[in-house]
């Protein structure tokens, strides 16, 4: 597929993308080669490929979810120049 310089400049416009004039021939030619790349991917037989989720079809490997540190909050909170029921007390800064 071969764009032309009013392809690119409607393109350009959709997009909001200022382009140079001197430019327009180089973006015509990448963009038209990725349009080619797209229409022979497009030409594979694919009917017996099962689709995959993610290219690298990997598992998670996951940990338990167990608590593993101590409760600390005390020592954490004990140089908080302002404490509530357990919390932290901030100034207010939206009104």
């Amino acid at each position: 597929m071969s764009l032309e310089k009013n392809d690119i400049e409607k393109i350009a416009h959709l997009a909001r993308l200022g382009i140079h004039d001197a430019d327009i021939l180089d973006y015509a030619r990448n963009l038209s080669d990725i349009l080619d790349l797209v229409e022979q991917m497009s030409a594979v037989d694919t009917r017996g490929v099962t689709p995959m989720a993610h290219p690298l079809d990997a598992q998670q490997r996951l940990r338990a979810d167990e608590v593993t540190e101590v409760n600390q909050r005390e020592q954490l909170q004990a140089n908080a120049p302002q404490m509530e029921a357990g919390l932290f007390l901030v100034p207010q800064v939206i009104e």
